[in-house]
């Protein structure tokens, strides 16, 4: 059985299981604590990082681009990647943005913080993490907003790994209760279509244990 080893407010570990259900790939996913380093983990990625993806015939393949381009190209059922250069190209690029801009900027100075330190045992949040976090939120949200209304998706005229990339950080975020949606009209409307799809509803199910999510988190018209 295919397996997905991942955290579960991972954000790229989010982006691999929206690809696998868009694709409606069946897959076990296992916890994996990264920072027990277990040796059977360290020998599929000594980079000691989530997500990784272990196919039926053992082949393992770590890091979420990594893991996205090979199912696209060995499941190209549901294209994910565009369907010509140019909508490649712009797949590349925005989830590339997601991945190395908006989160370092954003996801990270709020949900390692406010998160992944408690768990790790690395001390408090650092305050300037979080006003840096909370500045950068909104023009990214504006970014995004301007994207999905000039277009029918972010990257293109189809669903794309650029959405699954957004949806992935975004998600874990409004799960720790930081998007307010009141102030970003064109990212939410953007986000209440990728999260009716199907592929989101066990996203929405998820549950960390001692942190709740906000009452609108699972509510597909919140």
């Amino acid at each position: 059985m295919r397996i997905l080893y991942h955290i579960p407010l991972s954000p790229f570990s989010r982006k691999v299981r929206l690809a696998l259900m868009e694709k409606r790939l069946p897959f076990d996913l296992r916890l994996e604590r990264v920072w027990e380093r277990r040796e059977e983990f360290l020998a599929m990625n000594p980079a000691a990082t989530v997500p990784v993806l272990c196919e039926s015939n053992g082949l393992a393949i770590a890091e979420s681009y990594a893991i996205c381009e090979y199912l696209d190209e060995a499941y190209p059922d549901m294209p994910l990647m565009g369907r010509t250069l140019a909508e490649r190209a712009e797949v590349r690029r925005l989830v590339d943005w997601f991945d190395h801009k908006f989160y370092p900027e954003v996801t990270r100075n709020l949900l390692y913080e406010k998160q992944m330190k408690r768990l790790l045992g690395r001390g408090n949040p650092d305050a300037a993490a979080l006003r840096a976090g909370y500045a950068n939120l909104k023009p990214h949200f504006d970014y995004i907003g301007w994207l999905a209304e000039t277009r029918g998706w972010l990257a293109g005229p189809h669903l794309s790994l650029a959405d699954l990339a957004a949806a992935g950080q975004i998600s874990a975020l409004d799960y720790i209760g930081d998007v307010n949606w009141k102030a970003h009209d064109g990212a939410k409307s953007w986000y209440a279509r990728v999260k009716s799809r199907p592929c989101f509803r066990p996203l929405l199910a998820d549950r960390v244990s001692g942190l709740e999510p906000p009452a609108h988190y699972a509510d597909l018209d919140f």
